[in-house]
């Protein structure tokens, strides 16, 4: 063993060969051409073919394992281990994910693969292994590979090299038009949807036949997309804009219908869904409404679907609103958006394309693979005139061909023999050594002369297609009609115009109705109509279902359509469309206020503002506010424009302390505190300087021991109105506005109704018309509706009348007043 030590590279040979580059340098160009390889490599489709390597490489592999429309079904294992071993070395999983999807009729329009065990369902259940599933090529696939041995595409080597797999297949239809195709590339996506085969055929031969035609008239063969899952487009403008642009967003909405089911009540039966969604989802998340009260009204739900086709159940209770439930049916869980990016490679390079653009790049493809198809068959063709033309010389002097073949002395010399005696081409010369003497008789030689007239013909068709562009145009159209032909079917997705965004509100006739509050936090609203005018003192009818132990703690009326500021005693405030509370029966207790409001515990609304006629960009209307504890405080409108689901706060309250009443003021007016033990101040409101929404407020009675506030009210200079005021047990009296002097803020104000024994403590003081009503609610849940008029006018410091008529136990619980509509009963 030799001491030496190996030659050492000389260190300045070395330093010769280091390169120096700056960093930010390499890392760009690196992940530059990593993006560009997942680009072209994996993620984004061939605007020609329509396909990713994946797809096209596991075709190529079935083709090559002759896994045909008419053989056998192969293990799914097989197929993928090919496909992995010879051409896609990136795993098993995401080849056979993509085999899976390219046989699942949910998914392909015309699914590639025929599958043949567990592949998959919409409901998002996973296949069965590969090795349980088994597949071959679906008859359509063998069309995207139709000639592909006739040197139509080039072929490049595969990842190892040993083979060649095609770089592009020759694809008799516009696969990628039909199919659609999805994926996420580096800094850009695909998401072209599918369409109809028979349009975009239709489509791509009129192209053909006027090549300067724009993309409408195009549309009049691809009106849009045609998912596999059928359900409708909603509007033509976001289909146009996408074949325009190549971008766009598309609505899909479900199929459904209502049907009447055998209790007597609705059912809402879905049959179609938006493409790509998981039917087992939306089922579970259309349950999580019903379950959470942001759905109501439904009765059952139920999946019927089976092999035949989808039916999703929503079965709806006796006095659901089916026009509700369906809206929000349509609006969380039965639309969904297609987002439209027509991105594919072109020449390599990522391309976003109009609809005309696609079938242009497709034809032009389409050109190539048909005149190398042309060229190759010629030269078959042309070869096999040449042996049929030696064959018909040697058949016109067979006994010399035979006498020469039979005097040479093996096969070579006598191909030379023929070649030199009858000037015959070494291929021609061969070929007769080859023959057999039975191919000299007579009918054989009839034989030869009709195939060598239909060569001659056929390169003559060759020729003619290859020297003229129309004629070359000519077979294409022709083979594409055949495919039309033979695939074809008839389109799933409807297109249906849009109507506009349709609300709730939408579908609510607007009236005015009654709107209950429970301390137990039941809610409901009931139609004014439910209940009848009365006469003062009447007793009312049941106006709730109350739990034992709950009392009625807030009623107000308001219109259906109406959006509320609703305060609440701990000084916060939350929006509310009345629609959104459940209609009942006067009898019924209602629902859990959670479904509809966000309360917390132990918080009720002490007061509603109708936000409709609020400017909310106003610096010049305010809301003023009355705490128990007799603070006031005015708050400009605008700071309410924005009010979260949750709630924000209105005043800040010391410990206590508790909001009672709200007023919409305009700042030009007065404000009127009703107390608790019959007193009412009247001051002019710019006493009470605006505040912000965590302020207190400022002082605006100076209250007696053991009194509260009870309500405000606003009054104006000259203000013929009167003031309602309302106690706890049912008397109450009306006087005019001009008995109540203006004060100073902070004053104990003047005696306005007598309490006590009889009269119990005031409950709500308001403003009133002649021509308004009233209703009154017990805290039992009797509740009354009647004239504001009915009411006898008294001055101050009086005791009033009979307005309601209560059981010895019973107590008021709120009045609310209102003009009714001349269409009120």
């Amino acid at each position: 063993m030799s001491s030496e030590s190996p030659d050492v590279p000389d260190d300045d040979d070395v330093a010769q060969r280091v390169k120096n580059v700056r960093v930010e340098e390499e890392m760009e160009q690196s992940y530059i051409d990593y993006a560009m390889s997942v680009i072209a490599g994996r993620a984004l489709p061939d605007v020609r073919d329509g396909l990713k390597p994946v797809h096209r490489r596991i075709l190529y592999a079935m083709h090559e394992a002759g896994v045909s429309s008419g053989s056998a079904h192969r293990k799914s294992s097989s197929i993928v281990g090919e496909t992995m071993g010879d051409y896609h070395p990136h795993g098993d999983s995401a080849i056979y994910d993509t085999l899976v999807r390219m046989a699942q009729p949910f998914s392909m329009r015309e699914p590639l693969v025929d599958g043949q065990g567990n592949f998959g369902s919409i409901d998002g259940d996973p296949p069965a292994a590969m090795r349980y599933t088994e597949a071959r090529m679906a008859p359509i696939a063998e069309e995207l590979l139709a000639d592909i041995d006739m040197d139509t595409v080039d072929f490049e080597a595969n990842y190892d090299g040993r083979l060649e797999e095609p770089s592009v297949l020759p694809a008799s239809f516009p696969n990628l038009l039909v199919n659609g195709s999805s994926g996420i590339a580096v800094g850009m996506s695909t998401n072209v949807p599918p369409h109809n085969l028979g349009e975009v055929i239709d489509a791509t031969v009129h192209l053909i036949e006027n090549p300067d035609c724009s993309i409408p008239d195009l549309m009049e063969h691809v009106p849009a997309p045609d998912f596999p899952t059928g359900a409708n487009i909603v509007g033509r403008n976001a289909i146009r804009k996408a074949y325009q642009t190549g971008r766009g967003r598309l609505r899909v909405r479900a199929e459904y219908h209502v049907e009447e089911n055998d209790r007597g009540s609705d059912s809402i039966v879905i049959t179609e869904l938006p493409y790509q969604q998981n039917k087992s989802r939306l089922v579970e998340r259309i349950a999580e409404d019903v379950n959470d009260g942001s759905l109501e009204g439904v009765r059952d739900l139920r999946d019927e679907s089976d092999r035949d086709g989808i039916r999703v159940v929503v079965e709806l209770k006796s006095n659901a609103n089916t026009d509700i439930v369906e809206n929000h049916l349509l609006e969380s869980h039965l639309e969904r958006t297609f987002g439209v990016i027509n991105l594919a490679l072109v020449d390599g390079q990522p391309e976003v394309l109009t609809l005309k653009e696609m079938l242009e790049h497709y034809l032009e493809h389409r050109k190539t693979v048909v005149r190398r198809r042309s060229e190759h068959e010629l030269a078959e063709k042309e070869e096999r005139a040449h042996i049929l033309e030696g064959r018909l010389r040697a058949l016109e002097n067979a006994e010399d061909v035979v006498e020469t073949i039979r005097d040479a002395a093996d096969r070579d010399a006598a191909r030379a023999a023929l070649s030199e005696t009858f000037d015959f081409s070494d291929s021609q010369a061969a070929h007769i050594v080859r023959m057999q003497l039975g191919s000299l008789t007579s009918m054989e030689a009839a034989e030869i002369e009709d195939e060598y007239e239909e060569v001659t013909a056929r390169i003559e068709r060759l020729e003619e297609i290859l020297g003229d562009e129309s004629e070359l145009l000519g077979v294409i159209e022709s083979e594409l009609r055949e495919l039309r032909e033979e695939y074809a079917n008839e389109r799933r997705t409807r297109v249906i115009e849009s109507t506009g965004e349709v609300t709730d509100e939408d579908l609510i006739p607007e009236e005015r109705v009654v709107v209950t509050l429970s301390e137990g936090d039941y809610i409901k609203r009931t139609p004014v109509e439910t209940f009848t005018r009365q006469h003062r003192a009447g007793k009312g009818v049941i106006g709730t279902d109350l739990k034992e132990g709950d009392r009625v703690s807030t009623v107000f009326t308001a219109s259906t359509h109406d959006y509320l500021l609703c305060f609440t005693d701990q000084g916060q405030v939350y929006r509310l469309k009345v629609y959104q509370v459940p209609e009942m029966s006067r009898t019924a207790r209602g629902t859990s206020a959670v479904n509809v409001i966000d309360l917390d515990d132990d918080e009720e609304i002490s007061a509603v503002v109708t936000a409709d006629d609020l400017d909310f960009d106003s610096e010049e209307e305010y809301l003023t506010m009355a705490t128990r504890d007799g603070y006031v405080k005015r708050t400009a409108v605008s700071e309410f424009a924005n009010i979260r689901s949750s709630g924000i706060r209105a005043v800040k309250l010391e410990h206590g302390d508790a909001l009672v009443d709200v007023e919409v003021t305009d700042g030009d007016g007065d404000v009127i505190l009703g107390t608790e033990e019959g007193m009412a101040i009247r001051f002019d409101e710019s006493e009470a300087r605006p505040m912000g929404r965590s302020a207190r407020g400022v002082r605006g009675v100076k209250l007696g021991d053991g009194d509260r506030i009870a309500g405000v009210a606003a009054a104006y200079d000259g203000d013929e109105r009167d003031l309602l005021t309302v106690t706890e047990y049912g008397y109450g009296k009306r006087t005019a506005l001009t008995e109540y002097r203006r004060q100073s803020r902070n004053g104990k104000g003047l005696v306005d109704i007598k309490t006590g024994q009889r009269n119990g403590r005031v409950a709500s003081v308001h403003v009133v018309d002649d021509d308004d009503e009233f209703v009154a609610m017990s805290e039992d849940g009797q509740i009354m509706r009647a004239p504001v008029s009915e009411v006898s006018e008294y001055g101050r410091n009086t005791q009033g009348v009979t307005v309601m008529d209560l059981e010895s136990h019973d107590r008021l619980a709120a009045v609310d007043v209102f003009t009714p509509d001349p269409a009120d009963d």
